[in-house]
């Protein structure tokens, strides 16, 4: 069991940096790599709430990670099956990705003192910043030429959930740190 507790966070860190560099080889070539990106998010969003799940049990911030979780695989299927396009279905996903950070920012809060901790209590602050965008999908906001400048604020979001959140996630797996 402690085996699957430390193989589950760096699970997550590789899913996500699996995703944001399949999001930046769609950016330079195109292809399906948008797709691959989409999937991995997904992913992402499972494992996520698995992670939630067996270091937090079943408590009230486990449940608003699986809702997270839920958000996020909503955001990837809008745009894997073109019901809208990359940027409401971005928006989406954001938004359950801000859901996980929370149960992030709880569960690094009560771990004990250290860089560990404090790295994430900054991926979780960075990806709770996806709140900012439920204006935007209220509004249905799908193209990012036309979008507010204050959308902007909710994607960087991003940083988080493709930088610091991997990097606390393999970390902590490495390390056994988030076992309690």
């Amino acid at each position: 069991m402690d085996r699957v507790l430390s193989l589950l966070p760096v699970a997550v860190g590789v899913a996500a940096i699996a995703s944001a560099v399949a999001l930046a080889v769609f950016f330079v070539i195109r292809g399906p790599f948008g797709t691959v990106n989409d999937l991995l998010n997904a992913a992402l969003a499972v494992l996520s709430a698995m992670l939630a799940w067996r270091l937090s049990g079943l408590g009230p911030l486990t449940y608003v990670a699986f809702m997270g979780a839920v958000i996020a695989l909503v955001g990837s299927a809008l745009v894997i099956s073109e019901t809208t396009g990359f940027f409401l279905a971005g928006l989406v996903s954001s938004l359950g990705f801000s859901l996980i950070g929370l149960w992030l920012l709880a569960y690094a809060w009560s771990m004990g003192d250290g860089v560990l901790r404090w790295l994430g209590l900054a991926a979780g602050a960075l990806m709770t910043l996806g709140v900012i965008l439920i204006p935007g999908i209220v509004m249905r906001l799908d193209d990012m030429d036309t979008a507010p400048a204050w959308i902007c604020v909710g994607f960087v979001s991003w940083l988080g959930i493709y930088v610091a959140y991997p990097a606390w996630a393999i970390w902590s797996g490495l390390t056994h740190q988030p076992l309690r």
